[in-house]
């Protein structure tokens, strides 16, 4: 056991290296002039279609624009928009935060062309409801079906993986660590709520997202904005910070060790990544299922998903860790603090009393519950696309009991396993976007 976990650990190291990042920047970047930096010019009216325009009866789909929007950044507003960022910043210095907004710029235009081709290649199911996503634009948009149902076998094993056992072990060691509630205890309520939503399908899981996605952004940035606000004289000068070590990296201060630029690109944007998944697949799944007939509008309003969760969340995560002077800060064991403990501190020094430590928990909690139901749909949809319509009940129920194992053990290995898959699933995914952006740019 040992062995196959050391092996995929050193295997998702190469798999999220340098290579990966290029891959997925560069890929960004050529959508971004294909497209003539739509998702500068166009996020006004995106924004107008994602939170204004709500009548979408007439078009064809499961649920609307908000819906699919809701469930995409259920999926994505998880862990690493805290504990992500703050270990970016502890090991890339100040910088880093500059790299994630980067690959957010650019990874806007990767989800445009992601959900544009996600609509525009999806089908209709034995059971009236739409499937969409890479695996169909690659095998229908290329021809490569070999490919495609490459990519939905490694979009599967990741939803039990990084969608499923991760997230589970993260709500239950936050809420045991915070209020002492015992893990399966937690993974018990954590199983029942997770089946009552994923049994209704996409409907179900989009209505839930809609209800609870918008409060807890809103609750955490609230939070983020009432700690800057305190903080506002040091803002300048921080953004001054991290422009600088952008381009000449971090020297050794407080409990930070130091860090070059290399570090800091590495860390940003590998994060960044980790956090949006523009470039991963995933946001063409959720586009897929919308009411629309027009693929050019959910596109736009796909591409909001990465603004918000990189060019919002993770910067009032970013910016409060910086203000604060958190990211120096030396920790009761003598070493400097990294995730998730490094935001909650952050919080604590920014908000009065216990209320930053609270926030972080209960933040941290929702995100990663909204993870797993967003996820859940996504391997879903990849278990029926290379199993068909039977494979569903047991998807449902297969995932449910995952929910409970990862919140009361320890997995490594699955752990390694999955973020392995996570970055693989990268691959041909880019390859499609690259081989298809002709018919996304004529349609933009």
């Amino acid at each position: 056991m040992e062995f196959l976990s050391g092996f995929f650990k050193t295997a998702g190291s190469w798999v999220w290296g340098p290579w990966m990042l290029v891959f997925l920047v560069g890929t960004g970047l050529y959508l971004s002039v294909r497209l003539r930096g739509l998702q500068f010019w166009k996020l006004p009216q995106a924004l107008y279609y994602a939170f204004v325009v709500r009548d979408e009866r007439s078009g064809d789909g499961d649920v609307s624009h908000f819906q699919a929007l809701m469930t995409a950044l259920a999926a994505t507003v998880g862990t690493g928009n805290i504990a992500g960022v703050a270990t970016a910043i502890a090991i890339g210095g100040p910088g880093a935060l500059f790299w994630m907004w980067v690959t957010g710029l650019v990874g806007m235009a990767t989800k445009y062309a992601e959900a544009y081709l996600g609509v525009r290649f999806r089908k209709t199911e034995s059971d009236g409801t739409k499937s969409g996503g890479p695996m169909f634009y690659i095998a229908d948009g290329l021809g490569w079906r070999w490919l495609g149902a490459v990519f939905a076998f490694l979009a599967a094993v990741a939803s039990l993986g990084i969608g499923n056992l991760v997230q589970a072990n993260s709500v239950a060691d936050a809420i045991f660590s915070s209020f002492g509630v015992r893990p399966w205890i937690c993974g018990l309520a954590l199983m029942v709520g997770t089946g009552v939503v994923v049994i209704g399908g996409i409907k179900s899981i989009a209505k839930t997202a809609s209800a609870m996605v918008p409060g807890m952004i809103v609750l955490y940035v609230l939070g983020g904005l009432f700690v800057l606000c305190r903080f506002a004289g040091r803002i300048p000068e921080t953004l001054l910070m991290v422009f600088q070590d952008a381009f000449t990296g971090t020297a050794a201060t407080g409990g930070f060790a130091g860090a070059g630029v290399m570090a800091a690109i590495r860390f940003g944007v590998a994060r960044g990544v980790f956090s949006n998944e523009s470039g991963l697949g995933s946001g063409g799944i959720a586009a897929a299922a919308a009411k629309t007939n027009n693929p050019s509008v959910q596109a736009m309003v796909s591409m909001t998903q990465t603004f918000i969760d990189t060019l919002v969340v993770c910067s009032i995560t970013g910016l409060v860790i910086l203000v604060t002077g958190a990211w120096t800060h030396i920790g009761p064991a003598g070493v400097a603090l990294t995730g998730a403990p490094l935001t909650s501190h952050a919080f604590s020094v920014g908000l009065p009393g216990s209320w930053g430590g609270v926030l972080v928990t209960v933040g941290l909690a929702l995100f990663a519950y909204s993870t797993l139901l967003g996820w859940a749909y996504y391997g879903e949809k990849s278990f029926v696309y290379l199993f068909g319509g039977k494979a569903v009940l047991p998807f449902r129920s297969v995932f449910c009991a995952c929910v409970f194992v990862g919140a009361v053990t320890k997995l490594t290995l699955a752990w390694n396993i999955a973020d392995v898959t996570n970055g693989l699933m990268a691959v041909p995914n880019l390859i499609g976007l690259i081989a298809l952006a002709g018919i996304v740019a004529k349609q933009k």
